[in-house]
């Protein structure tokens, strides 16, 4: 008790008990409060009064306790296709009754719920709660919502029973926004009608804006949707449908109900409303459907799509031994979408330029990517959806897997685009950008470390997606013993969870039963790269034998903040041969160094990593350097093309790196003017970018141009010959990219030829815009060459032949071209563009945005824009809208100055209150690389220059 003296005619006295109860989940707070009052002249007491006051704190805990879990979901939504009169918003309403079993006595629900208003029911909660088959529930003493963590928090008047099931009704009001994210509208215009889409992205925590869920990748469930909406529309989701009209408060309206679906995560659910139109075929006992605007169904976009499908999916049951599990295969392109598809089980969604292929506006790029992305969705139906990551620590034990195999339907649907190949440039080389950064992270982390939504978001990036490729050939198993591995653990885990060590367990079952020899078990080898960031560059010595490995940093002088349990060493398999001899056995590299007498090569060149079929990079000494850029020189062909690419990308990141002569680097590129392959060149171009970064707004740009104009002129004519004079196609897959590569750099360094060529095409299409007779494989490269030569007209043409495209494919490229013009105030128009989505789509204003920053006159122009915009955009455009991930990696990547650093930690420091989200990752690898690209270029701008001086002089 604490006595209080205050000085009027009357002093208090105020008693406070507190008792304090815990449970697993929250604290409750009984607080007993007797206050007497003493006259200060009688002192006679009164009791004025005695009450008690409860509040119950939830600790900021973003994780569900694992109290309950969910059995089944009926859901039925009824998203309002036309704006609110009142608000002039866009709305859905929706019932949810939530099935749910009681693994644990507990007093209180948490479920998650995020954005919603709910109904207040009969009994004066915004929740009621009934014991499934007969019986009593508890009765609700409180509820509200909790917004930082996303819950919608229901406190008990007594404890669930352990082993009962119990039914949760709720009713609620949601926004159908154009934010990307949840149940959310897209919008089209289509015979001068503008249209409206309601669709939806729930991966991976926003099922909980759309309808109040146990929204973690482990809380399996059952969902049974319906959805009501206007007649003439037609409603999917992941079951079949099956339509009826009715009237609801006097409305006309068709109520559709789907087949519930299969035991899956909240992530993987979908619903859509639309007026489009599909193609059909089918496959075994599936049925295979392609949806999409009516324009673009008509006109074929969808066919190549389905024709794809069917080979693929029939590949995957053959490789998985498993039927696909549900009745149907939906996919779906959509005009408004933030990634580029998403795995929903049975109604897959797809941006529209990676779903429709017209192959009169489309290139083979394009085609790629659509046979690409099919397969990998595809994957996702068993790797990821009939087994499931437990939590998003792991994301690679969906993505990596599904990316990895992904190529492997892809090759089979299109087997003479040696898609396997191409895996080294799309995949590996872009990973190990990522990967070579001390901000790097592991392929998993600790359970605990992910786990706000932004935090989850951050793990899709390259590392997760990509990494893993290699890993999975790191064991270098026959294919059969995958294919008995992804049997066994697909079958053993179907409709559960796993965590890595799941699936290392099933192959080292497969190991053990194709008698494959290995140095250590499988969980100790493929820990060595799940559990450490980064990867090894190994460094052979032909003089000595000497091989040794270290943690690889394109920074040298960066600091690792993240320990590693192995101390960064990894267990390498090393593909190794001298030449004139046939490839050697496997050799497996355990220790940070040790001598390989093998390896001592006397006259002859060693080359390791054979086919680049292990996740490192490697060094040599510098005699057997100069032994493989001889070979290059003199007949190329006798490297593989693989590690014909694979020598000048090591090389040139070695030398940022500093452990070969940045000299030696650019060597790799001479032999380049005898060179007609893809891999090689764009491995390349794709290094020569970095110093195009570093070093066009500087007197090496010129000399640079210089030089690589040298290197092209002879594969610029090549191609010219081949197709006999730019009127055929060249017949092999990697030759007409390789035509493209041509084509853009022989225009971009000033071969008079490519521009008199590319500005004739445009202008002729210019002339009669109905007739483009430029080749959708070139016109990327043309239009970008146009645009950077033309002025206003130039520019002006193309954003009208950009807002009347019809086919996205043709739209994406010319959004991108947009942002090749030279003119400053053409390029500002643009970036403002960006900030109206009836202009620039709000899915593509990134794409946008960093397309201006690559462009030299535009860089600054993009960086002072974001500046000045971030606020605005990070509070109104939301994550499901925005990458700003990749914005601030694209308007950052030719920072190379003290000024430049200045800015962006003056940028940081303003903008970290608020926080970076999603991009928190991202600004951080930004700092890195400023500094790196810093001492990068004081170290090495003099050199360069001589070097291409002399070589321009040669």
């Amino acid at each position: 008790c604490d006595k209080i003296i205050v000085h009027d005619i009357k002093s208090k006295l105020v008693c406070i008990l507190i008792l304090i109860s815990a449970s697993g989940n929250a604290v409750t707070l009984s607080i007993l409060v007797s206050l007497q009052i003493f006259s200060s002249k009688s002192h006679n007491k009164h009791m004025i009064s005695f009450s008690s006051m409860t509040f119950l704190f939830i600790p900021l805990r973003f994780r569900l306790p694992t109290d309950l879990v969910p059995d089944c979901y009926n859901i039925t939504l009824w998203p309002r296709l036309s704006p609110e009169p009142s608000s002039g918003l866009y709305i859905f309403t929706g019932q949810s009754t939530l099935i749910f079993k009681c693994v644990r006595e507990t007093d209180l629900i948490l479920i998650h719920s995020n954005k919603l208003k709910y109904t207040k029911l009969n009994n004066t909660h915004i929740a009621r709660l009934i014991a499934s088959g007969g019986g009593s529930a508890p009765t609700i003493k409180s509820s509200w919502l909790q917004s930082e963590t996303q819950y919608l928090v229901i406190q008990l008047n007594s404890k669930l029973t352990q082993g009962q099931k119990y039914e949760l009704y709720t009713e609620f009001t949601g926004e159908l926004a154009d934010d990307l994210a949840g149940f959310y509208r897209s919008e089209y215009e289509e015979d001068g009608v503008r249209r409206i889409v309601a669709t939806s992205q729930m991966h991976p925590t926003h099922a909980r804006k759309t309808f109040p869920c146990f929204d973690e990748p482990a809380m399996k469930a059952v969902f049974d949707i319906t959805l009501i909406h206007p007649p003439g529309t037609v409603a999917l989701s992941n079951g079949m449908e099956k339509g009826q009209c009715c009237i609801i408060d006097g409305v006309a309206v068709t109520q559709t109900r789907f087949e519930p679906t299969k035991k899956m995560s909240t992530y993987l659910l979908a619903i859509i409303v639309s007026e489009y139109s599909n193609i059909s075929a089918t496959q075994g006992d599936t049925l295979i459907r392609i949806w999409a605007r009516r324009t673009a169904i008509d006109q074929g976009q969808g066919n190549y799509a389905l024709n794809v499908t069917g080979p693929v999916l029939d590949f995957f049951q053959m490789y998985y031994n498993i039927s696909y599990p549900l009745s149907k295969s939906d996919q779906i392109a959509l005009p408004d979408f933030f990634f580029g598809a998403m795995e929903n089980w049975g109604l897959v969604t797809y941006r529209e330029t990676n779903l429709l292929y017209d192959p009169m506006t489309s290139s083979n790029r394009n085609k790629e990517t659509t046979a690409t992305i099919i397969a990998h969705e595809l994957a996702h139906m068993w790797f990821g959806n009939l087994v499931t990551l437990r939590w998003w620590n792991e994301v690679w034990l969906n993505e990596g897997f599904a990316s990895y195999v992904s190529y492997l339907g892809a090759d089979h649907a299109e087997p003479s685009w040696n898609m396997k190949d191409l895996i080294v440039l799309d995949d590996i080389h872009r990973v190990f950008a990522v990967d070579a950064l001390a901000s790097s992270h592991p392929l998993s982390s600790k359970e605990d470390s992910i786990i706000l939504p932004d935090q989850i978001t951050e793990q899709f990036d390259a590392i997760s997606y990509s990494k893993v490729h290699r890993h999975h050939q790191l064991t270098l198993l026959k294919c059969i013993m995958f294919f008995f591995c992804f049997q066994s653990y697909l079958n053993h885990f179907a409709y559960n969870n796993t965590v890595g060590n799941d699936l290392w367990h099933h192959l080292q079952m497969a190991v053990k039963a194709n008698n494959v020899s290995l140095p250590r078990s499988v969980c100790e080898i493929m820990n060595h790269w799940v559990l450490q960031m980064g990867f090894p560059v190994v460094t052979v010595n032909t003089a000595t034998g000497k091989v040794s490995q270290k943690h690889f940093l394109l920074d040298p002088e960066s600091e690792v903040a993240v320990e590693s349990p192995y101390n960064y060493k990894w267990v390498i398999p090393v593909r190794w041969r001298k030449s004139g001899e046939v490839q050697r056995d496997i050799w497996w590299l355990m220790e940070k160094e040790v001598i390989n007498l093998e390896m001592k090569s006397g006259d002859l060149w060693v080359l390791a990593n054979i086919n680049v079929t292990g996740y490192y990079r490697v060094n040599y000494d510098l005699g057997n350097w100069d032994s493989l850029l001889a070979q290059l020189h003199s007949g190329h062909q006798v490297i593989p093309v693989i590690n014909r690419a694979q020598l000048v990308d090591d090389a040139f990141n070695l030398a940022r790196a500093q452990l070969v002569p940045t000299t030696l680097a650019l060597r790799t590129t001479s032999y380049l003017s005898a060179e007609t392959e893809y891999m090689p060149w764009q491995s390349a171009l794709d290094n020569l970018n970095y110093y195009y970064l570093m070093l066009d707004c500087t007197e090496v740009y010129q000399p640079m141009q210089d030089y690589i104009k040298k290197l092209v002129t002879p594969l610029f004519l090549h191609f010219k010959s081949m197709t006999s004079n730019w009127t055929n196609v060249p017949y092999g897959h990697t030759d007409q990219y390789n035509q493209v590569n041509a084509i853009r750099m022989a225009c971009s360094t000033g071969v008079t030829e490519c521009q008199n060529l590319t500005n004739t095409w445009f202008e002729q299409w210019m002339d009669s815009p109905q007739r483009n007779l430029i080749h959708p494989n070139l016109r990327s490269a043309v239009y970008c060459s146009a645009m950077a030569a033309g002025d206003k007209a130039e520019w002006d043409f193309g954003w009208e032949q950009f807002k009347n495209a019809a086919v996205a494919s043709e739209a994406s490229k010319l959004m991108s071209a947009l942002a090749c013009t030279t003119k400053t105030q053409l390029l500002e128009r643009y970036l403002s563009y960006t900030l109206n989505s009836t202009l620039i789509r709000k899915q593509d204003a990134t794409s946008v945005i960093t397309a201006v920053a690559s462009n030299r006159v535009g860089q600054t122009l993009a960086w002072d824009f974001v500046r000045k915009e971030w606020e605005y955009m990070f509070t109104q455009y939301g994550v499901g809208s925005f990458s700003f991930a990749s914005m601030i990696s694209g308007v950052t990547a030719r920072f190379s100055t003290l000024d430049d650093l200045q800015q962006l930690e003056q940028f940081v420091e303003e903008h970290k209150a608020a926080g970076f989200g999603s991009a928190t990752l991202a600004v951080k690898q930004a700092l890195e690389k400023t500094k790196a690209n810093i001492k990068w270029l004081e170290r090495n701008k003099n050199e360069v220059l001589d070097w291409f001086n002399n070589k321009n002089d040669h």
